[in-house]
């Protein structure tokens, strides 16, 4: 009989944690959609009274056209660890309405300021408006990571997680901007000219230089600053984790700053080489550095998930094979594919959470030591989360890991397999020097003992064979 993926309380007879429904939680999700309701309002009714109802729709339309390929673009990079979907809606919504609108009047009010005073408006654009965007685009995603890490469950893990987050924010941004440039300097302003032809002549040229040539500005601009949050997250340094955001900001500045720059000379001076010449030689080969330096960064998150389940595979929660079969995309997908032939789809998708449980406890794992490293002892409030993940880990393996009728039956005690043989007898084999992957075998529960107020669910709780980062051995009660 084909198993079916175990539920969350259906793993070695363990309780599963209580589902409570957080009113506090709900009621701040709701405060924050109807304030992004009324931002967006706003924003619309503000730029469908500038260019007009009709070139209001067409921009928006022609707006929404990159999106889906650039958030899929995050989404890629974000493969170890997909985020929440809510959190990537909020920081979207964030950059697309919020900061857009207090962007525009902004930026609209320095302007008329500048103009008041004589002087010239390509100041704003230059050396105004990269300060106010770039600030904006990024302030959503901080604040999510601040009131997140005060829960004691921060959002980013390093710079991968800031990039996705960032990023997308500025993805909402750009779609904002976008449909003022589209709509009002592409279609209205053609069909002012010549009609509805020259409308959407005017809408086609537009087009065509802020999405397929210049569509990646804004998320470039705001990478800056989110490798500069990553590096802070990840750093144990006071200084570094005060220092690094400011950098990133300031060159995120810098860079939106000189190619507003280069499009201002070219426009003034007729010479669109200028431009060109930027775009060629300074922003292409920043925005490949960026795309390799993300892929790297992706890479070498794999290393640190299978680098951070080491005590846990010393405990005997992880055998050798899962934690090599989850440093890298090609391996998970073929674990993925494995559970699929052994257990049919619901195998798949047990691996599937297993995976993404295990990610997440490695991630526990390393934000955990590098607390112990840095001297803090906040560890101790992500106890809970690592016996929640554990028990899922658990729980997700019943779905697949005795399915395969022709694997021989296989534990592992965190430091070598017992197979039972074909004869009936069970031996005692070391783990190879290269972990075969994937293997299907099962790493029995350790002793449990009671664990009052603990974790987050009543019962019996895992005694630990590791010490606590930064800490001792200590009996659990």
């Amino acid at each position: 009989m084909q198993p079916a993926v175990a539920s969350v309380g259906s793993a070695d007879g363990v309780p599963a944690p209580p589902q409570r429904i957080d009113r506090r939680r709900v009621l701040a999700l709701a405060g924050v959609a109807f304030f992004f309701l009324v931002c967006g309002t706003a924003l619309l009714l503000i730029i469908g009274y500038d260019i007009g109802p009709l070139a209001l729709g067409i921009g928006l339309a022609a707006a929404a056209i990159p999106v889906p390929f650039l958030v899929a673009a995050f989404m890629w990079l974000d493969r170890y660890e997909p985020e929440p979907t809510w959190a990537l809606v909020i920081v979207f919504a964030w950059g697309a309405l919020v900061a857009a609108l207090a962007a525009f009047g902004a930026n609209t009010g320095i302007a008329s300021l500048f103009a008041h005073l004589g002087w010239s408006r390509d100041i704003v654009a230059v050396a105004v408006a990269p300060v106010i965007e770039e600030s904006l685009k990024a302030l959503g995603p901080v604040l999510l990571l601040v009131i997140t890490a005060r829960r004691g469950r921060p959002l980013f893990n390093g710079i991968v997680d800031a990039i996705v987050f960032f990023g997308i924010s500025a993805t909402g941004f750009a779609m904002s901007e976008n449909i003022l440039y589209l709509g009002g300097y592409g279609y209205a302003m053609g069909a002012d000219k010549a009609g509805v032809a020259g409308g959407f002549t005017g809408l086609i040229q537009v087009f065509i230089g802020r999405i397929p040539l210049s569509g990646f500005a804004h998320p470039l601009f705001t990478s800056m600053t989110a490798v500069g949050v990553g590096l802070a997250i990840r750093s144990t340094r006071r200084r570094v984790r005060i220092l690094a955001p400011i950098a990133g900001l300031v060159t995120a500045i810098i860079l939106h700053g000189s190619w507003n720059l280069m499009a201002t000379l070219a426009n003034n001076t007729g010479r669109p080489e200028i431009l060109l010449y930027g775009y060629f030689a300074v922003m292409m080969p920043i925005f490949f550095g960026v795309v390799a330096l993300a892929m790297w960064l992706r890479s070498s998150e794999g290393r640190v998930i299978q680098s951070a389940l080491v005590p846990y595979v010393r405990a005997g929660w992880l055998s050798p094979p899962e934690a090599a079969s989850l440093a890298t995309v090609g391996r998970r997908r073929s674990a993925r594919a494995w559970a699929r032939r052994v257990a049919g789809p619901a195998g798949g998708d047990a691996m599937r959470g297993f995976q993404l449980a295990a990610t997440r406890l490695a991630l526990l794992r390393d934000r955990a030591e590098r607390r112990a490293m840095a001297g803090s002892d906040t560890w101790s409030a992500d106890l809970a989360d690592e016996g929640n993940l554990l028990f899922l880990v658990s729980a997700y393996r019943s779905g697949y890991a005795t399915a395969d009728p022709m694997a021989p039956q296989a534990f592992w005690d965190g430091s070598r397999y017992h197979v039972r043989f074909p004869d009936g007898v069970t031996r005692t084999v070391d783990a190879p020097v290269e972990p075969v992957v994937p293997i299907p075998v099962v790493a029995p529960p350790p002793p449990t003992f009671a664990y009052p107020g603990g974790p987050g669910y009543p019962g019996s709780y895992p005694a630990r064979r590791y010490p606590p980062p930064g800490q001792p051995p200590r009996p659990y009660p």
